[in-house]
Protein backbone atom coordinates (compact mmCIF):
# COMPACT_ATOMS: atom_id res chain seq x y z
CA UNK A 1 0.00 0.00 0.00
CA UNK A 2 1.33 3.44 -1.15
CA UNK A 3 0.24 6.66 0.90
CA UNK A 4 -0.33 7.80 4.35
CA UNK A 5 -0.05 4.41 6.52
CA UNK A 6 -4.16 3.48 7.94
CA UNK A 7 -4.52 1.46 10.05
CA UNK A 8 -1.43 3.16 11.78
CA UNK A 9 0.21 0.25 14.50
CA UNK A 10 -1.12 1.71 17.52
CA UNK A 11 -4.86 1.66 15.83
CA UNK A 12 -3.67 -2.05 15.11
CA UNK A 13 -2.07 -3.05 18.58
CA UNK A 14 -4.98 -1.38 20.44
CA UNK A 15 -8.07 -3.92 18.52
CA UNK A 16 -5.68 -6.60 18.73
CA UNK A 17 -5.20 -6.54 22.61
CA UNK A 18 -8.80 -5.72 22.39
CA UNK A 19 -9.89 -8.79 20.87
CA UNK A 20 -6.91 -11.18 22.50
CA UNK A 21 -8.63 -10.32 25.90
CA UNK A 22 -12.19 -11.11 24.41
CA UNK A 23 -10.97 -14.47 23.11
CA UNK A 24 -8.57 -15.57 25.52
CA UNK A 25 -6.30 -15.85 22.76
CA UNK A 26 -2.74 -14.85 22.23
CA UNK A 27 -2.46 -11.31 20.28
CA UNK A 28 -0.65 -12.86 17.42
CA UNK A 29 -3.48 -14.87 16.04
CA UNK A 30 -6.02 -11.69 16.03
CA UNK A 31 -6.17 -10.49 12.40
CA UNK A 32 -7.59 -7.01 11.60
CA UNK A 33 -9.45 -5.60 9.09
CA UNK A 34 -9.30 -1.93 7.74
CA UNK A 35 -12.40 -1.45 5.48
CA UNK A 36 -12.09 2.61 3.92
CA UNK A 37 -14.60 5.29 3.75
CA UNK A 38 -15.05 6.26 0.06
CA UNK A 39 -15.71 9.40 -1.52
CA UNK A 40 -17.54 10.12 -4.64
CA UNK A 41 -16.00 13.21 -6.88
CA UNK A 42 -18.01 12.55 -9.18
CA UNK A 43 -21.49 10.20 -10.25
CA UNK A 44 -23.73 11.23 -7.58
CA UNK A 45 -27.01 9.40 -7.39
CA UNK A 46 -26.83 7.74 -10.93
CA UNK A 47 -25.40 4.63 -9.60
CA UNK A 48 -28.76 3.13 -9.24
CA UNK A 49 -29.26 3.93 -12.56
CA UNK A 50 -26.64 2.15 -14.23
CA UNK A 51 -24.48 4.91 -15.08
CA UNK A 52 -21.01 5.48 -15.02
CA UNK A 53 -19.55 6.82 -11.48
CA UNK A 54 -16.08 7.48 -9.73
CA UNK A 55 -14.57 7.16 -6.78
CA UNK A 56 -11.70 6.90 -4.08
CA UNK A 57 -11.40 5.81 -0.95
CA UNK A 58 -9.32 7.95 2.35
CA UNK A 59 -7.12 7.06 5.01
CA UNK A 60 -10.29 7.07 7.84
CA UNK A 61 -12.51 3.79 8.21
CA UNK A 62 -13.72 0.99 10.16
CA UNK A 63 -11.47 -1.61 11.70
CA UNK A 64 -12.57 -5.19 13.09
CA UNK A 65 -10.45 -7.32 14.89
CA UNK A 66 -11.37 -10.81 14.94
CA UNK A 67 -10.61 -14.74 15.51
CA UNK A 68 -12.36 -17.34 14.39
CA UNK A 69 -14.55 -19.08 17.75
CA UNK A 70 -14.43 -22.36 18.42
CA UNK A 71 -17.61 -23.26 17.48
CA UNK A 72 -20.50 -21.59 15.31
CA UNK A 73 -21.02 -18.71 17.73
CA UNK A 74 -20.48 -14.87 16.87
CA UNK A 75 -19.50 -12.10 19.21
CA UNK A 76 -18.78 -8.85 18.57
CA UNK A 77 -18.70 -5.74 20.32
CA UNK A 78 -18.25 -2.35 19.17
CA UNK A 79 -16.15 0.95 20.00
CA UNK A 80 -19.42 3.11 19.21
CA UNK A 81 -22.09 0.92 20.54
CA UNK A 82 -23.03 -0.53 24.04
CA UNK A 83 -23.86 -4.27 24.27
CA UNK A 84 -23.02 -7.41 22.60
CA UNK A 85 -23.90 -9.12 19.24
CA UNK A 86 -24.63 -12.54 19.35
CA UNK A 87 -25.79 -15.14 17.01
CA UNK A 88 -24.93 -18.29 15.54
CA UNK A 89 -23.47 -18.67 11.37
CA UNK A 90 -25.19 -22.29 11.41
CA UNK A 91 -28.96 -20.39 11.72
CA UNK A 92 -30.55 -19.26 8.10
CA UNK A 93 -30.75 -15.53 8.58
CA UNK A 94 -33.99 -13.83 6.88
CA UNK A 95 -34.46 -10.22 5.66
CA UNK A 96 -34.84 -8.12 8.39
CA UNK A 97 -37.10 -5.24 6.87
CA UNK A 98 -40.27 -4.85 5.22
CA UNK A 99 -40.81 -1.97 2.84
CA UNK A 100 -43.75 -0.01 2.93
CA UNK A 101 -45.60 2.02 0.32
CA UNK A 102 -44.85 5.55 1.46
CA UNK A 103 -40.91 3.97 1.87
CA UNK A 104 -40.14 3.71 5.33
CA UNK A 105 -38.57 0.60 6.76
CA UNK A 106 -39.93 -1.98 9.55
CA UNK A 107 -37.90 -4.07 11.26
CA UNK A 108 -38.82 -7.98 10.74
CA UNK A 109 -36.73 -9.12 14.44
CA UNK A 110 -37.47 -6.94 16.99
CA UNK A 111 -34.72 -7.01 19.42
CA UNK A 112 -35.02 -7.94 23.53
CA UNK A 113 -32.25 -4.91 22.80
CA UNK A 114 -31.93 -2.08 20.78
CA UNK A 115 -28.41 -1.57 20.35
CA UNK A 116 -28.06 -5.18 19.04
CA UNK A 117 -30.94 -4.22 16.55
CA UNK A 118 -29.20 -1.23 15.18
CA UNK A 119 -25.61 -2.09 14.85
CA UNK A 120 -25.40 -5.85 14.70
CA UNK A 121 -27.90 -5.80 12.01
CA UNK A 122 -25.28 -5.66 9.69
CA UNK A 123 -23.05 -8.50 10.49
CA UNK A 124 -26.17 -10.83 10.13
CA UNK A 125 -26.73 -8.86 6.65
CA UNK A 126 -23.40 -10.35 6.41
CA UNK A 127 -24.27 -13.86 7.20
CA UNK A 128 -27.59 -13.75 5.04
CA UNK A 129 -25.69 -12.69 1.65
CA UNK A 130 -22.77 -15.20 2.22
CA UNK A 131 -25.75 -17.87 3.00
CA UNK A 132 -27.96 -16.28 -0.06
CA UNK A 133 -24.70 -16.96 -2.24
CA UNK A 134 -24.74 -20.89 -1.69
CA UNK A 135 -22.19 -20.47 1.52
CA UNK A 136 -22.74 -22.63 4.30
CA UNK A 137 -20.38 -20.99 7.45
CA UNK A 138 -19.20 -23.26 10.01
CA UNK A 139 -17.10 -21.28 12.00
CA UNK A 140 -18.26 -18.06 13.87
CA UNK A 141 -15.80 -15.25 14.93
CA UNK A 142 -14.95 -13.20 18.18
CA UNK A 143 -14.69 -9.31 16.69
CA UNK A 144 -14.19 -5.63 18.02
CA UNK A 145 -15.54 -2.82 15.41
CA UNK A 146 -14.77 0.36 15.34
CA UNK A 147 -15.06 3.76 13.25
CA UNK A 148 -12.29 6.64 12.98
CA UNK A 149 -14.32 8.94 15.64
CA UNK A 150 -16.21 11.29 14.58
CA UNK A 151 -17.14 9.50 11.15
CA UNK A 152 -19.94 7.57 11.66
CA UNK A 153 -23.08 8.16 9.56
CA UNK A 154 -20.52 10.77 7.80
CA UNK A 155 -21.81 10.06 3.96
CA UNK A 156 -18.92 8.69 3.61
CA UNK A 157 -20.22 5.13 3.22
CA UNK A 158 -19.56 4.19 6.36
CA UNK A 159 -22.58 1.48 6.27
CA UNK A 160 -20.78 -0.59 3.14
CA UNK A 161 -17.35 -0.51 5.39
CA UNK A 162 -19.05 -2.25 7.89
CA UNK A 163 -20.48 -4.89 5.74
CA UNK A 164 -17.85 -5.22 3.82
CA UNK A 165 -15.56 -5.30 6.59
CA UNK A 166 -18.05 -8.37 8.27
CA UNK A 167 -18.23 -10.44 4.98
CA UNK A 168 -14.30 -10.39 5.03
CA UNK A 169 -13.62 -11.28 8.67
CA UNK A 170 -16.30 -14.35 8.00
CA UNK A 171 -14.68 -15.07 4.95
CA UNK A 172 -11.42 -15.62 6.25
CA UNK A 173 -12.69 -17.44 9.19
CA UNK A 174 -13.88 -19.86 7.05
CA UNK A 175 -11.48 -20.14 4.56
CA UNK A 176 -13.61 -18.56 1.44
CA UNK A 177 -12.08 -17.16 -1.32
CA UNK A 178 -14.60 -14.66 -2.53
CA UNK A 179 -13.31 -12.42 -5.36
CA UNK A 180 -14.39 -8.32 -4.72
CA UNK A 181 -16.49 -8.33 -7.89
CA UNK A 182 -18.68 -10.99 -5.84
CA UNK A 183 -18.56 -9.22 -2.68
CA UNK A 184 -20.04 -6.29 -3.96
CA UNK A 185 -22.98 -8.34 -4.90
CA UNK A 186 -22.86 -9.74 -1.31
CA UNK A 187 -22.51 -6.15 -0.12
CA UNK A 188 -25.33 -4.83 -2.30
CA UNK A 189 -27.64 -8.18 -1.01
CA UNK A 190 -26.77 -6.95 2.66
CA UNK A 191 -28.19 -3.12 1.77
CA UNK A 192 -30.95 -3.82 -0.38
CA UNK A 193 -32.39 -6.97 0.16
CA UNK A 194 -31.10 -7.37 4.30
CA UNK A 195 -31.79 -3.88 5.24
CA UNK A 196 -34.19 -2.47 2.29
CA UNK A 197 -32.37 0.16 1.04
CA UNK A 198 -32.23 1.02 -2.60
CA UNK A 199 -29.04 1.68 -3.31
CA UNK A 200 -26.56 1.03 -5.79
CA UNK A 201 -23.61 -0.22 -6.02
CA UNK A 202 -21.20 2.75 -5.95
CA UNK A 203 -19.88 2.43 -2.20
CA UNK A 204 -19.47 -1.60 -2.12
CA UNK A 205 -17.40 -0.93 -5.53
CA UNK A 206 -15.17 2.21 -4.45
CA UNK A 207 -14.44 0.14 -1.02
CA UNK A 208 -13.43 -2.86 -2.51
CA UNK A 209 -11.63 -1.88 -6.01
CA UNK A 210 -10.26 1.17 -5.50
CA UNK A 211 -6.11 2.10 -5.30
CA UNK A 212 -4.09 4.28 -3.49
CA UNK A 213 -4.20 7.94 -5.93
CA UNK A 214 -6.31 6.22 -8.51
CA UNK A 215 -9.88 7.50 -9.19
CA UNK A 216 -11.79 4.46 -9.79
CA UNK A 217 -14.23 4.32 -12.88
CA UNK A 218 -17.38 2.26 -12.61
CA UNK A 219 -20.01 1.17 -15.30
CA UNK A 220 -22.66 0.41 -13.29
CA UNK A 221 -25.05 -1.07 -15.93
CA UNK A 222 -21.98 -3.43 -17.09
CA UNK A 223 -20.14 -3.92 -13.22
CA UNK A 224 -16.97 -3.18 -15.62
CA UNK A 225 -14.21 -0.86 -14.09
CA UNK A 226 -11.03 0.63 -14.58
CA UNK A 227 -8.53 2.89 -12.50
CA UNK A 228 -7.29 6.42 -13.48
CA UNK A 229 -4.24 6.94 -13.28
CA UNK A 230 -3.29 10.96 -12.89
CA UNK A 231 -0.50 11.82 -14.65
CA UNK A 232 3.55 10.40 -14.03
CA UNK A 233 1.78 8.14 -11.28
CA UNK A 234 4.53 6.59 -9.39
CA UNK A 235 3.71 3.13 -7.81
CA UNK A 236 6.72 3.19 -5.53
CA UNK A 237 6.12 2.56 -2.10
CA UNK A 238 5.33 6.00 -0.16
CA UNK A 239 6.12 7.98 -3.66
CA UNK A 240 4.87 11.09 -3.47
CA UNK A 241 1.61 11.75 -5.83
CA UNK A 242 2.83 14.31 -8.61
CA UNK A 243 -1.08 16.03 -7.50
CA UNK A 244 -1.08 18.71 -4.58
CA UNK A 245 -4.40 18.01 -3.06
CA UNK A 246 -5.49 17.22 0.05
CA UNK A 247 -9.35 15.84 0.69
CA UNK A 248 -11.03 17.90 3.13
CA UNK A 249 -14.46 16.97 4.75
CA UNK A 250 -16.15 18.93 6.69
CA UNK A 251 -19.16 18.03 9.04
CA UNK A 252 -22.28 19.44 9.52
CA UNK A 253 -23.42 17.99 13.09
CA UNK A 254 -26.80 16.11 11.67
CA UNK A 255 -26.85 12.50 12.31
CA UNK A 256 -29.76 10.31 10.63
CA UNK A 257 -29.64 7.06 9.61
CA UNK A 258 -30.39 6.84 5.47
CA UNK A 259 -32.63 3.70 5.91
CA UNK A 260 -35.30 6.21 8.25
CA UNK A 261 -35.21 8.75 5.71
CA UNK A 262 -37.99 8.39 2.95
CA UNK A 263 -36.04 10.88 1.17
CA UNK A 264 -33.55 8.91 -0.92
CA UNK A 265 -35.39 5.50 -1.36
CA UNK A 266 -38.43 8.20 -3.34
CA UNK A 267 -35.60 9.75 -5.48
CA UNK A 268 -34.91 6.48 -6.89
CA UNK A 269 -38.73 5.81 -7.76
CA UNK A 270 -38.44 8.99 -9.65
CA UNK A 271 -35.65 7.96 -11.31
CA UNK A 272 -37.29 4.88 -12.76
CA UNK A 273 -40.88 6.51 -12.90
CA UNK A 274 -39.01 8.65 -15.58
CA UNK A 275 -37.06 6.07 -17.30
CA UNK A 276 -40.04 3.99 -18.55
CA UNK A 277 -41.88 7.15 -19.73
CA UNK A 278 -39.17 8.01 -21.79
CA UNK A 279 -38.51 4.48 -23.10
CA UNK A 280 -42.31 4.35 -23.80
CA UNK A 281 -42.01 6.52 -26.15
CA UNK A 282 -38.99 5.77 -27.54
CA UNK A 283 -40.34 2.17 -28.29
CA UNK A 284 -38.21 0.37 -26.25
CA UNK A 285 -39.13 -2.32 -23.74
CA UNK A 286 -36.46 -3.02 -21.93
CA UNK A 287 -35.77 -2.59 -18.04
CA UNK A 288 -36.54 0.74 -17.02
CA UNK A 289 -33.91 2.53 -15.68
CA UNK A 290 -32.01 5.86 -17.11
CA UNK A 291 -28.93 3.99 -18.68
CA UNK A 292 -31.30 2.15 -21.02
CA UNK A 293 -32.06 5.49 -22.67
CA UNK A 294 -29.97 7.13 -25.06
CA UNK A 295 -29.11 10.77 -24.60
CA UNK A 296 -31.34 11.99 -28.04
CA UNK A 297 -34.15 10.15 -26.51
CA UNK A 298 -34.31 12.33 -23.89
CA UNK A 299 -34.00 15.26 -25.41
CA UNK A 300 -36.73 14.31 -27.84
CA UNK A 301 -39.40 12.96 -25.41
CA UNK A 302 -38.46 15.41 -22.00
CA UNK A 303 -41.89 17.33 -22.34
CA UNK A 304 -43.43 14.39 -21.61
CA UNK A 305 -42.23 14.12 -18.39
CA UNK A 306 -43.57 15.82 -15.32
CA UNK A 307 -41.11 18.85 -13.66
CA UNK A 308 -39.87 16.84 -11.28
CA UNK A 309 -39.42 13.40 -13.19
CA UNK A 310 -37.54 16.09 -15.78
CA UNK A 311 -35.16 17.40 -13.26
CA UNK A 312 -34.34 13.88 -12.25
CA UNK A 313 -33.35 13.25 -15.39
CA UNK A 314 -31.78 16.13 -16.54
CA UNK A 315 -29.21 15.35 -13.13
CA UNK A 316 -28.34 11.64 -14.61
CA UNK A 317 -27.96 12.56 -17.76
CA UNK A 318 -25.47 15.60 -16.58
CA UNK A 319 -24.00 13.89 -14.26
CA UNK A 320 -23.14 11.02 -16.59
CA UNK A 321 -21.49 13.94 -18.77
CA UNK A 322 -19.49 15.25 -15.66
CA UNK A 323 -18.15 12.26 -15.43
CA UNK A 324 -16.90 11.15 -18.36
CA UNK A 325 -15.33 15.01 -18.51
CA UNK A 326 -13.59 14.35 -15.42
CA UNK A 327 -12.05 11.20 -15.66
CA UNK A 328 -10.03 12.94 -18.31
CA UNK A 329 -9.14 16.01 -16.64
CA UNK A 330 -7.87 13.85 -13.90
CA UNK A 331 -5.83 12.01 -16.17
CA UNK A 332 -4.24 14.90 -17.71
CA UNK A 333 -3.61 16.40 -14.15
CA UNK A 334 -6.12 19.52 -14.26
CA UNK A 335 -7.20 19.94 -11.11
CA UNK A 336 -9.16 23.28 -11.51
CA UNK A 337 -11.28 21.23 -14.39
CA UNK A 338 -12.15 18.34 -12.07
CA UNK A 339 -13.03 20.83 -9.42
CA UNK A 340 -15.35 22.68 -11.01
CA UNK A 341 -16.81 19.82 -12.60
CA UNK A 342 -17.61 18.24 -8.78
CA UNK A 343 -19.03 21.81 -7.99
CA UNK A 344 -21.55 21.19 -10.75
CA UNK A 345 -22.18 17.78 -9.57
CA UNK A 346 -23.20 19.49 -5.94
CA UNK A 347 -25.32 22.03 -7.97
CA UNK A 348 -27.25 19.37 -9.59
CA UNK A 349 -27.75 17.58 -6.74
CA UNK A 350 -29.26 20.38 -4.82
CA UNK A 351 -31.51 22.01 -8.21
CA UNK A 352 -31.97 18.54 -10.41
CA UNK A 353 -32.20 15.80 -7.74
CA UNK A 354 -33.27 17.99 -5.06
CA UNK A 355 -31.38 16.25 -2.29
CA UNK A 356 -29.91 17.94 0.71
CA UNK A 357 -31.38 20.01 3.50
CA UNK A 358 -30.71 23.30 4.41
CA UNK A 359 -26.91 22.88 6.77
CA UNK A 360 -25.34 20.74 4.37
CA UNK A 361 -26.33 23.28 1.40
CA UNK A 362 -24.43 26.05 3.38
CA UNK A 363 -21.88 23.64 3.88
CA UNK A 364 -21.66 23.27 -0.04
CA UNK A 365 -21.54 26.95 -0.31
CA UNK A 366 -19.25 27.89 2.42
CA UNK A 367 -16.69 25.25 0.74
CA UNK A 368 -16.79 26.69 -2.79
CA UNK A 369 -15.75 29.87 -0.91
CA UNK A 370 -12.55 28.57 0.98
CA UNK A 371 -8.88 29.46 -0.08
CA UNK A 372 -7.97 27.15 -2.47
CA UNK A 373 -11.05 24.61 -2.68
CA UNK A 374 -10.53 23.21 -6.64
CA UNK A 375 -14.78 21.70 -5.90
CA UNK A 376 -17.07 20.75 -3.64
CA UNK A 377 -20.05 18.60 -3.43
CA UNK A 378 -22.42 16.68 -0.73
CA UNK A 379 -20.83 13.59 0.41
CA UNK A 380 -23.49 10.88 0.13
CA UNK A 381 -26.89 12.36 -0.34
CA UNK A 382 -27.08 15.55 1.83
CA UNK A 383 -29.80 14.49 4.32
CA UNK A 384 -27.34 14.53 7.07
CA UNK A 385 -23.65 14.23 7.36
CA UNK A 386 -20.39 16.07 5.62
CA UNK A 387 -19.29 17.94 2.79
CA UNK A 388 -16.13 17.05 0.49
CA UNK A 389 -14.14 19.10 -1.36
CA UNK A 390 -10.55 18.82 -3.06
CA UNK A 391 -8.37 21.36 -2.21
CA UNK A 392 -4.38 22.84 -3.06
CA UNK A 393 -2.74 20.90 -0.41
CA UNK A 394 -0.91 24.27 0.50
CA UNK A 395 -4.01 25.82 1.54
CA UNK A 396 -5.50 22.77 3.32
CA UNK A 397 -5.26 23.99 7.46
CA UNK A 398 -6.52 27.62 5.59
CA UNK A 399 -9.52 26.12 3.87
CA UNK A 400 -10.25 23.89 6.98
CA UNK A 401 -9.76 27.04 9.53
CA UNK A 402 -12.21 28.95 7.29
CA UNK A 403 -14.63 26.17 6.72
CA UNK A 404 -14.69 25.73 10.34
CA UNK A 405 -15.59 29.10 11.58
CA UNK A 406 -17.99 30.05 8.89
CA UNK A 407 -20.44 27.26 9.31
CA UNK A 408 -19.99 27.71 13.51
CA UNK A 409 -21.34 31.11 12.74
CA UNK A 410 -23.84 29.66 10.57
CA UNK A 411 -25.30 27.00 12.35
CA UNK A 412 -24.33 27.14 16.14
CA UNK A 413 -26.68 24.79 17.53
CA UNK A 414 -25.14 21.73 15.06
CA UNK A 415 -21.83 23.17 15.39
CA UNK A 416 -22.08 23.16 19.43
CA UNK A 417 -22.57 18.60 18.53
CA UNK A 418 -19.32 18.32 16.96
CA UNK A 419 -15.97 17.89 18.12
CA UNK A 420 -13.45 20.87 17.29
CA UNK A 421 -10.80 18.62 16.64
CA UNK A 422 -12.55 16.47 14.27
CA UNK A 423 -15.39 18.90 12.57
CA UNK A 424 -13.00 19.49 9.42
CA UNK A 425 -10.71 16.90 8.53
CA UNK A 426 -7.60 16.74 5.95
CA UNK A 427 -7.41 13.31 4.97
CA UNK A 428 -5.05 11.63 1.72
CA UNK A 429 -6.78 8.86 -0.64
CA UNK A 430 -6.91 5.75 0.63
CA UNK A 431 -6.49 1.95 -0.78
CA UNK A 432 -9.19 -1.11 -0.71
CA UNK A 433 -10.34 -2.92 1.88
CA UNK A 434 -8.02 -5.73 3.09
CA UNK A 435 -7.34 -8.04 6.01
CA UNK A 436 -3.87 -7.48 7.81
Amino acid sequence: MNGVSWPSDSELDRIKNMVAEMAGVHVDVVKVVASPYRICPLGAHIDHQGGIVSAMTVNKGIILGFVPSADSRVLLRSGQFSGEVCFRVDQIQLPNHTAKPNGKIEENHPSNTIEECKWGSYAKGALYALQRGGHHLKQGITGFICGTEGLDSSGLSSSAAVGIAYLLALETANNLTISPTENIEYDRLIENEYLGLKNGILDQSAILLSSYGCLTCMDCKTKKHKLIHPPKFEMEKNAESKFHYKILLAFSGLKQALTTNPGYNRRVTECREAAEILLRAAGKEVEPILSNVKQEEFEAHKSKLEPDLARRAEHYFSENTRVIKGLEAWRCGNLEEFGKLISASGLSSIQNYECGCEPLIQLYKILLKAPGVYGARFSGAGFRGCCMAFVNSDYADEAASFVKTQYFELQPDLASHLNQDTAVMICDSGDCARVI
